[in-house]
């Protein structure tokens, strides 16, 4: 039988006769004799037989060996040898003087699973504190280069009503030269017809 599934087996028979404080350790780095350890507590010597009966038939049921059981006499302390796992079942003050958890303590505990140990924050660092979502500030900078762009917009409207105003003034000003010339013009025309009648007086 594979070593979990005996381990499960030993387990739920130590539950169904209501053992107190069930422990499982992997000691298989420690020994090579056997693999788990089981301890178990029970209140009198009535109930350490009837846990250790119950683990037996539970293991013979699930296809497994008994190798041999010790203490069944006085019932304060019964070993029962299932091969890879040796099953302790104490009564208390039996379990108290011998402690073999802390014989043992350097197996890996795995029943029942230790607790994750939960994040302590380190001190000094504050805890993150929930604000009000703040509206991002590419809003306001939009709405702002919207205004640059209307203000920059109306500016070519403006540059082009003053190119016009100074074709006017051009315009007007070829105009006038224009009138000037004519008039000179007319002025010279003018006199000189009078000069050539002159001398033809005098001729």
């Amino acid at each position: 039988m594979a070593n979990k599934k005996l381990t499960a087996v030993v387990i739920d028979a130590l539950e169904d006769i209501k053992a107190r404080d069930i422990k499982l350790i992997n000691v298989s780095k420690l020994t090579s004799v056997f693999d788990y350890l089981a301890v178990a507590s029970a209140d009198s010597n009535r109930q350490t037989k009837a846990l250790a009966r119950n683990v037996m038939d539970k293991v013979r049921e699930a296809g497994g060996w008994i190798y041999g059981t010790e203490g069944e006499g006085s019932g304060e302390w019964v070993l029962v040898d299932c091969g890879d796992v040796v099953v302790h079942i104490m009564q208390p003050a039996v379990r108290e003087h011998y402690k073999l958890e802390e014989l043992w303590g350097e197996g890996k505990l795995e029943f029942p699973k230790p607790a994750r140990a939960k994040a302590v924050p380190k001190p000094g660092v504050a805890k993150p504190v929930k604000t009000a979502a703040k509206k991002p500030p590419g809003v306001a900078v939009k709405a702002k280069t919207k205004t640059a762009k209307s203000k920059t917009a109306k500016t070519p409207v403006a540059a082009r009503k003053k190119p016009a105003t100074t074709a006017k003034a051009t315009t007007t000003k070829t105009r006038s030269s224009a009138t000037t010339k004519t008039s000179a013009k007319a002025k010279t025309a003018a006199k000189k017809p009078a000069v050539r009648k002159r001398k033809a007086a005098a001729d």
